[in-house]
């Protein structure tokens, strides 16, 4: 690491200084419209740090090299390059930039100056987001608009959850995603350095012509077009991605393990003599030398004896194994031996052009990114191919086409897995046996954990692969001098194939004796046909009209096929295929298509650039739903630029100033299955072939009923009304941008749980209930000129939302997430308002402390109940938990349960902040969220003996409830949980889950125009960076940011941590 550090350091130092003869040159910078001049421009000489600022009546002198070129620049106005070209005088007219007047964006099927914007549109800053390493578009634009919150894994591919403007439905909240006009819910196979703009359409005004898929808000991509000459570029960097070292979760030593095993059992049975079959009997606990044979000492186990096949394909085989096992004595580290440091790489190189008669880019992507959990791994190759042709001056054609391949390898993350396992095993157990094989814990007294290794070894050629093409192919025809006609045919095809082979165990507590081989293959295809006709014209210089209307129709097709066998004689995986088990082949199917058509409309008016109005309606026809089929989607907005008003004329300071406002209703038909509205049935060997003779040998293939249909569902919608107000100052060196919404949410769907007496069928989506959103959008941007050689530029977003559920069914106040149960009790209820995915529970308010408070509790409640048996809270106990008693009826029962956290923040936001002196460049990207909750579960582990025989933390060893220490932060340390400690959902898992992290901090170098002249490059920028470097959390756990369901989330179970990065890049351009 040291020689390539200081190789860069040096590169970075380097200034070629050229010598050439020197001529004094100067001249004065005035505005064209108005012809005054213009104070504090900076004028630099190209590629150096020579530069001077204009002066208050805009003149300037500076000398330069005969054959420089000057560089104008100043906040509001357009970059401006002139040759000096041995001229002494210079008269420089500088423009106002279009980002500030007359910047266009794109919008629903169009576009739209950014001044003109009714709506609620976010702009994303495309240099602020590509600086984040990561492979996934979606992860880069955490922070980077207000109204947007993203929340990511710190595993390899996996795409984050993104919610605009809160949680809009009770199932999948993914945006619709409009990639160069085609619509579509997945861009994770997109190569990040394609991107030209990204905006975001928050509200009814702006994104309902989208019309059924525009609820959750809709994010517009455009991809790069070639520009100007031919270019090459060439983007590429290297890193390390690091993983927290050390006893990362407090894990106590196999001697105070042992410890607290001893200290549990005399709380549990008080003066009996302990007796264990690892640490032996007595006072104190001895380590055993052996795990397996049990407690064996040193000499006493003959080793010749050890027998294990790890690859045996009899299921009784294991029956005959005698495997023998060391303790290790000074602890094995779970966590360190599935975690360690991984690279990540990426290149990338566009080549384009482009000129009058058209443009093309074609780009290649490769990335690479090991995870830093053990095998898990995501590889994507990409190709992109944009061109554009003006067959004439009115008629253009073109296409925008990418392939993509990916490569990986995934864990789960919640329940089960092999992180969950990892910090669940306990020090004593080795990764390996005497004879190399896997350890775990089939010795007795050491849990049910599985070897974490052994999972993540096991899963070493596990694989899931994806193929996709998508684009679109266009063409425009400008007529009538008003008229714009353009037709889009484009859409996506993938294939996808996963293999997985499930291994027999033997180290285990609970082990599979067989060994089982499954085979995924799906292909999906879908296409969107999109025709707009737009009609745009200006009357009287006063009245600004555009017109648009248009129809889409999409289709969409899905079929997966899964086989599955038994029975290997071999493991090897070049033997391993669905024709080499000797068991029972099982094959299934799948196939879903939907299809959608839509009529939809635009107006936008401006009367003077004063009076803004907008209208878009849509009509959907979708084959989701029977009864209505069709929806209707209006909305309206309006915005008033203040700043054209004539008592704003002498308000200098104030460069443009408008208040907007929208009204609209957006639908949702994702979350409901393309078949919703019918009733389905199938056939499989397991549940529906009947030996109807009882003889064994007269099979009659029959059916069941899959899912039970509902043709009455409807689409969900969501009524947003929007408020917002832009603001831009001091020359537009200071940008402010702040909306206030409200969603209502109607008719949502949600698939709730049948009792088991329904049978096995699949719960339809029914239209039950009501949701609120409301919040504030924030954003703010600044543009510091410090001196010619010292800039700065900042953006700060802010994002707060509050959820609240208004209605459910009829006669229903809640339903609980029956998926996320915790003892066999709900950790999340869902109930009228609260907002969706609160931790529900009992809330601790202490510890019993003494006999005489459990006494003194039990009598009370043995009066009010007359029941002289009765106990004040079940299980209570000295040095257990006391809970609050909600409703103060004097004994703690359901009732006194309470709503005990909530994962949704108060609010996040991000801070971007750019710093540019001469030719080094200083970036940095915070971002915040504050004010939600965690429910830890992995607390439930590590702080309660009872919670199995795994791994203890020191709070359970070191501050837990004695007699001494009543002010500890867990019950007293038994070996059976119990209602009043460790068997219900408690206030004891919920945690704080705040935090600030430095998600990206760079130090950059661009070499000069004149050493790149040398060396024949047009740019060359060196960097270093720094990601997740710090993070500022009050959580317990390893890593505060966690996913999950749309009602159900931010529970940790053993989350992939979001590793810190070290990175290496450089920007190359020729």
């Amino acid at each position: 690491m040291k020689v390539p550090l200081l190789t860069f350091i040096l590169l970075m130092i380097q200034i070629p200084l050229l010598a050439q003869e020197n001529i004094l040159v100067t001249g004065m910078v005035t505005d064209p419209d108005t012809g005054m001049p213009v104070p504090s421009v900076n004028v630099v000489e190209k590629g150096t740090s020579n530069g001077v600022l204009t002066d208050f009546d805009g003149e300037f002198a500076i000398e330069v090299p005969s054959n420089a070129t000057l560089v104008f620049s100043f906040v509001g106005y357009e970059t401006k390059e002139v040759a000096v070209n041995g001229r002494t005088e210079l008269q420089i007219s500088f423009a106002p930039a279009a980002s500030a007047l007359e910047e266009v964006v794109v919008v629903g099927y169009g576009t739209q100056k950014k001044a003109d914007l009714t709506g609620a549109v976010s702009v994303v800053d495309m240099k602020s987001m590509g600086r984040q390493p990561s492979p996934q578009v979606t992860e880069q634009l955490q922070g980077q608009a207000s109204g947007v919150t993203v929340t990511s894994s710190g595993q390899p591919g996996q795409a984050p959850q993104i919610r605009i403007r809160g949680i809009n439905t009770f199932g999948d909240s993914t945006p619709l995603y409009v990639v160069d006009g085609v619509p579509t819910q997945n861009i994770n196979y997109l190569n990040p350095n394609d991107i030209e703009s990204m905006q975001v359409l928050k509200d009814a005004g702006s994104a309902s012509i989208y019309g059924a898929r525009a609820a959750n808000g809709v994010i517009i991509i455009t991809t790069k077009k070639g520009k100007g000459g031919l270019k090459v570029n060439y983007n590429a960097y290297y890193g390390t991605q690091m993983v927290p070292k050390g006893n990362v979760y407090d894990i106590l030593s196999p001697q105070e393990h042992a410890d607290l095993r001893w200290r549990a059992m005399e709380n549990t049975n008080p003066g009996a003599t302990i007796t264990d079959r690892q640490y032996g009997s007595g006072a104190q606990p001895v380590l055993p030398y052996y795990i397996l044979p049990g407690g064996a000492a040193q000499g006493e186990v003959d080793e010749s004896t050890y027998y294990v096949d790890p690859y045996y394909t009899s299921s009784d085989a294991v029956n005959g194994f005698n495997q023998i096992i060391r303790a290790n004595q000074q602890g094995t580290n779970w966590f360190q031996e599935i975690f360690d440091d991984a690279p990540i790489t990426n290149h990338n190189i566009a080549i384009s052009q482009g000129g009058e008669k058209g443009n093309f880019l074609f780009s290649l992507n490769y990335m690479d990114q090991d995870g830093t959990l053990r095998n898990t791994y995501f590889e994507r190759y990409n190709i992109r191919v944009n061109s554009q042709f003006n067959i004439t001056d009115n008629l253009r054609v073109g296409e925008n086409i990418s392939f993509a391949l990916s490569d990986g390898n995934r864990v789960e993350v919640t329940g089960e897995n092999p992180i969950n396992h990892a910090y669940r095993s306990q020090p004593i157990i080795p990764v390996y046996d005497i004879a190399g094989n896997f350890a775990g814990t089939q010795a007795p007294s050491l849990g049910n954990s599985q070897n974490a290794v052994a999972i993540l070894e096991r899963n070493r050629n596990n694989y899931s692969k994806t193929n996709q093409i998508f684009g679109n192919i266009f063409a425009e025809l400008n007529f009538l001098d008003k008229f714009t006609a353009r037709t889009s045919f484009g859409g996506t095809y993938s294939n996808s194939t996963a293999k997985t082979f499930s291994y027999p165990t033997y180290e285990n507590a609970e082990n599979t004796t067989y060994n089982q081989l499954t085979e995924d293959a799906g292909t999906g295809y879908n296409w969107t046909w999109s025709n707009t006709l737009q009609y745009q014209n200006t009357f009287n210089d006063l009245h600004d009209l555009t017109v648009l209307v248009g129809s889409e129709a999409y289709s969409n097709q899905y079929k997966l096929i899964t086989a599955s066998t038994q029975g290997f004689y071999s493991f090897d995986p070049n033997y391993v295929n669905l024709g080499t088990g000797s068991g029972t082949q099982t094959n299934n199917g799948s196939y879903s298509e939907d299809a959608l058509f839509s009529l939809f409309g635009r107006i936008d008016y401006t009367f003077n650039d004063r009076f803004l109005l907008g209208a878009t309606i849509r009509r959907d026809a979708t084959s989701r739903f029977t009864n209505p089929r069709h929806g209707w989607f209006p909305a309206a907005s309006a915005g008033w630029r203040i700043s054209k008003e004539s008592f704003m004329e002498d308000v200098e300071w104030i460069n443009d100033l408008k208040l907007r406002g929208g009204y609209g209703v957006m639908g949702n038909q994702n979350n409901v299955d393309p078949a919703n509205a019918f009733t389905t049935y199938g056939s499989s060997r397991v549940s529906s072939y009947y030996d109807l003779n009882g003889t064994n040998g007269n099979i009659i293939e029959g059916f069941q009923r899959l899912r039970i249909g509902n043709p009455s569902a409807q689409w969900e919608k969501n009524i947003n009304a929007n408020i917002g107000i832009d603001v831009s100052l001091f020359s537009s060196s200071l940008r402010l941008s702040a909306d206030y919404y409200r969603k209502d949410v109607e008719d949502l769907l949600y698939n709730p749980e049948l009792p088991a007496t329904a049978g096995v069928s699949e719960v339809p989506y029914v239209n039950i209930a009501k949701m609120q959103n409301s919040g504030l959008d924030l954003s703010a941007t600044a543009f510091f000129d410090f001196t010619s050689d010292f800039k700065m530029n900042s953006t700060l977003t802010f994002t707060t939302y509050t959820n609240e559920i208004k209605n459910i069914a009829d006669g229903v106040s809640y339903f609980d997430q029956e998926a996320r149960r915790f003892n066999g009790s709900s950790i999340v209820r869902n109930a009228i308002g609260h907002s969706v995915g609160q931790f529900f529970g009992y809330n601790i308010v202490g510890f019993w402390n003494s006999q005489e408070e459990v006494n003194e509790a039990n009598q009370q409640a043995q009066q009010i109940l007359n029941d002289p048996s009765a106990e004040y809270q079940s299980d209570i106990g000295v040095g257990r938990f006391r809970y609050e008693d909600t409703n103060g009826d004097g004994i703690i029962t359901s009732d006194d349960r309470k709503f005990l956290g909530n994962p949704n923040p108060d609010f996040t936001a991000g801070l971007n902040i750019e710093l540019t002196y001469k030719n080094w460049d200083f970036s940095m990207f915070l971002y915040g969220v504050y004010g939600n909750d965690i429910w830890n579960q992995v607390t439930w582990w590590h702080d309660f003996y009872s919670s199995f025989n795994g791994a203890k933390s020191y709070t359970a060893l070191y501050d837990s409830w004695t007699p001494e220490n009543n002010n500890a932060s867990a019950p007293i340390q038994e070996t059976g949980g119990s209602f009043s400690t460790a068997n219900v959902p408690n206030s004891y898992f919920v945690e704080d889950g705040s935090y600030l992290r430095a998600r990206n901090i760079q130090l950059g170098y661009s070499f000069s125009d004149a050493f790149l002249d040398q060396i024949g490059f047009s740019q060359l920028h060196l960097y270093v960076q720094g990601a997740n470097l710090f993070t500022i959390t009050k959580y317990s756990g390893i890593d505060p940011e966690l996913t999950g369901s749309a009602t159900a989330f931010g529970i940790d179970e053993g989350a992939y941590p979001t590793p810190k990065k070290l990175i290496f890049g450089v920007n190359l351009s020729f």
